[in-house]
């Protein structure tokens, strides 16, 4: 059951950051943890590719290891307009698209927290497989302050070579 503080949070606005480079956006991110979504059931070593396409869109490719096998996924990103770049609609089946919100970025681009406006999923990301408790600490308090109920978080295993 949800608390009302809960119901209350997801009318509100997930705010963004304010600006994304897509340019140093791209690349491969590590899921360092999720709020674990019915798609990746049983995933470990999770990984997400982003990469500019010529067309005007981001080509996403997720990967990870489930029951032993190597599982794999493409699809599309389209930025919202008037966003900063903050905000993309995601699509791996046509015609559907997912709400897909960068709600906390690194000056540097070293991690990132992904999250939707029901705030039904969140991601925490690094360009590392492995990030330091105190930053991933810090990283899950100022989700705390945007309305993320954090208590559902589960740590993704990268230990695969």
């Amino acid at each position: 059951m949800m608390s009302c503080k809960a119901q209350n949070n997801s009318q509100l606005p997930v705010e963004t950051t304010k600006q994304v480079d897509l340019s140093k956006y791209t690349g491969i991110w590590y899921e360092i943890s999720t709020i674990p979504a019915h798609f990746q059931k049983g995933c470990r070593c999770t990984t997400a590719e982003y990469q500019l396409d010529p067309s005007g869109y981001i080509r996403v490719t997720n990967r990870c290891v489930a029951d032993g096998k190597f599982k794999k996924i493409e699809g599309k990103a389209f930025v919202v307009k008037n966003t900063g770049n903050a905000r993309l609609k995601v699509q791996f089946f046509w015609p559907f698209k997912g709400d897909y919100r960068i709600v906390e970025l690194a000056d540097d681009y070293s991690w990132a927290a992904v999250g939707s406006q029901s705030r039904k999923y969140l991601w925490v990301l690094s360009r590392n497989p492995v990030m330091a408790d105190s930053l991933y600490n810090q990283i899950v308090a100022q989700l705390e302050k945007k309305g993320f109920i954090t208590s559902g978080l589960v740590k993704t295993a990268q230990d695969c070579k």
